[in-house]
């Protein structure tokens, strides 16, 4: 049984069917397990990425907690195994491409912002996912001024005028300031370093 499972699994991440499920090209995805295998035998060689991992790739420190690292964790990790295999990686990353279209990269971003997996968004999210984001970017915004960028978003994007934004709402939202996604493409696999600047690695990856 156990053969069985690794054959499927190694079918699962031919690169060729990785393309046709993905916006990547086979290069792109060959290019893609040269990072995998790096990030995934950082601490434990075992062909998985743990959140441990995962930490280190992002923040340079598998001991530095940050909600936006453990949302993002969690969206990459679709199987709820505690790991990230590579098709997991590559499914999630594809979001990312610049051919991905708006609603794909807008319901990743609504994914993060909905930490209590409620399948909406409420005040007290948003100012989790701030906060988390202004530490990690060693920024300092008083209270007064985040909870006025909360009311902004809320006023912008609660059309219906119950606290909450849902996915209908978070979508025309975007549509409307299509900044907020601005984060969500990455031209060339070798600016994955700018978005996740914990992988160094990636700066041996041509276009």
């Amino acid at each position: 049984m156990g053969c069985t499972c690794t054959k499927a699994r190694l079918r699962h991440e031919d690169p060729a069917i990785l393309a046709e499920q993905t916006y990547f090209n086979i290069s792109e995805i060959k290019a893609l397990y040269d990072l995998f295998k790096k990030l995934s035998s950082s601490m434990v060689n075992d062909g998985l990425i743990s959140k441990e991992e995962f930490q280190l790739g992002l923040f340079g420190s598998s001991k530095k907690q940050n909600l936006f690292g453990d949302r993002v964790f969690d969206i990459f990790d679709s199987k709820k195994d505690g790991m990230i295999d590579f098709g997991e990686f590559v499914k999630a990353l594809s979001v990312f491409h610049p051919a991905a279209p708006q609603p794909q990269k807008a319901a990743f971003a609504f994914r993060l912002y909905d930490i209590s997996q409620k399948g909406f968004i409420e005040r007290d999210e948003v100012r989790e996912m701030i906060l988390a984001l202004l530490r990690e970017s060693n920024l300092v915004l008083s209270q007064d001024i985040i909870e006025l960028i909360i009311d902004k978003a809320f006023k912008e994007a609660d059309l219906k005028g119950d606290g909450r934004i849902d996915p209908e709402e978070w979508e025309k939202f975007v549509a409307q300031n299509p900044s907020l996604l601005r984060n969500m493409t990455i031209p060339y696999l070798k600016d994955l370093n700018v978005q996740f600047p914990g992988f160094e690695q990636i700066s041996d990856i041509e276009d």
